[in-house]
């Protein structure tokens, strides 16, 4: 499961690319074990958390929600991060599943 349910919120599992050209999002994968997450590229370099910012602004613009609701749960100095949303978390889950239906099938 991706969007799982938290105390507060939803928590959602990436993997993210730092300069990776541009700031998207890549759609799904799946790690070795076959756990989902969400593929993400931004520009910034992975230095004084400046990648994990542009992924937090990213993902708020995404999702439509605030910024501020938005915080790096786990992960925090690596490419595989779980990214917490704070907010009802019926609502959460049901938008951000919603979003990623959305999502135009990749290669991979």
């Amino acid at each position: 499961m991706l969007v799982r349910p938290a105390a507060g919120g939803v928590t959602v599992r990436l993997r993210v690319t730092p300069r990776g050209g541009s700031d998207r999002i890549d759609g799904r994968g799946e790690d070795a074990n076959g756990e989902p997450h969400l593929k993400l590229r931004v520009s910034d370099v992975a230095e004084k958390g400046k990648a994990n910012a542009a992924v937090l602004k990213l993902l708020a613009k995404a999702w439509g929600v605030p910024r501020s609701s938005l915080s790096i749960a786990s992960g925090e100095t690596g490419r595989n991060k779980t990214v917490a949303v704070a907010g009802d978390p019926a609502d959460l889950k049901a938008r951000i599943e919603a979003w990623l239906e959305s999502l135009p099938e990749r290669p991979k």
